[in-house]
């Protein structure tokens, strides 16, 4: 049994993350670090966890722990990086975006590989440090990546997802609030997303543009993602594109049917469609934002990097019905 830490267990992902952990047979949670709740049980926070779990939120660190989770605000890894210290053993997944993109991956004497498995596996299982995905780029990532690694991307590509409001974290705003949220529809950060860094780097050998618009959904959580540009195959020649690329891929599936966002809803799944019209062909994928988007994602990079079967702790049903 190796022991984690979670940083920032409070939120929305740090709660998805600790109860990933406590069903994970290979993993034992030692400490949850907050700042704001030290000293109060973990499970009156996560109410989920009344009977599961006693353990009270700290304010201090093991600084010799085996594996340490990130779960804090954008921007905030770095500054605790810079004010902690840990075993040169210990391996960090940070769920931020403070350290996805190449400019930033060399950090405190740690060189961070950015987490998608299903395009950088071999690098994961080497790694010291991981900088999990962001969740649009995930859903994102894995509807284009076939495309782009055979050079099958040569238009503009046009994004439209829409994601729950776990999305938005935990703190309310005006626009999470469940009086704004309920009943309504709204799109924002039109085309200048932060997640597009990731995502051009990823599809980098594409010089397609990335046309993304995002979405507030009227749910709580998921992501629902479509994209369309110029395909010169036929629908069979793509669907063995996507076929060939994810064969590997436990979690990653090609669907014949339409599919739809309660499908993956509390599992670690990314299910995609195709759907060809004339020149164009549209591509869906659907992902749980909290789990294959963050906190699963986080525990399947840790499988890799400890040289487990990827999807140990990760075989979730979907609520479905």
């Amino acid at each position: 049994m190796i022991k984690i830490g979670i940083i920032g267990g409070s939120g929305y992902t740090g709660g998805e993350l600790i109860r990933l952990v406590l069903n994970h047979p290979g993993v034992e949670l030692d400490f949850v670090y907050s700042t704001t709740r030290p000293g109060t049980k973990v499970s009156d926070t996560h109410q989920d966890l009344l009977g599961t779990l006693s353990l009270e939120f700290t304010d201090q660190i093991n600084s010799e722990i085996d594996v340490l989770f990130l779960c804090l605000g954008h921007g905030n890894s770095a500054a605790f990086l810079s004010q902690h210290t840990f075993s040169s053993h210990t391996k960090i997944i940070d769920l931020s975006n403070d350290f996805r993109l190449k400019e930033h991956r060399n950090f405190a004497g740690r060189e961070f590989v950015y987490g998608l498995p299903e395009i950088n596996k071999t690098e994961i299982e080497n790694a010291s440090a991981i900088a999990n995905p962001g969740c649009f780029a995930t859903a994102i990532q894995l509807a284009l990546l076939p495309l782009a690694k055979n050079n099958k991307l040569k238009d503009t590509v046009h994004v439209n997802a829409t994601t729950g409001s776990t999305g938005a974290g935990v703190g309310l705003s005006p626009t999470s609030h469940f009086t704004w949220r309920n009943n309504n529809l709204s799109w924002y950060k039109p085309f200048t997303h932060q997640h597009l860094g990731e995502i051009n780097e990823t599809l980098s050998n594409s010089n397609s543009d990335i046309l993304f618009l995002p979405q507030r959904g009227d749910f709580t959580r998921g992501i629902f993602a479509t994209a369309y540009t110029t395909f010169d195959g036929s629908l069979e020649e793509a669907k063995e594109l996507y076929t060939n690329t994810y064969k590997k891929c436990p979690f990653t599936h090609l669907s014949d049917k339409e599919v739809s966002l309660k499908q993956v809803i509390n599992s670690n799944q990314c299910f995609l469609h195709l759907h060809k019209h004339g020149s164009l062909l549209l591509v869906t994928s659907v992902i749980d934002n909290l789990v294959k988007g963050a906190s699963g994602q986080a525990i399947q990079n840790l499988n890799l990097m400890m040289g487990w079967e990827e999807t140990l702790g990760l075989t979730l049903k979907a609520s479905i019905f």
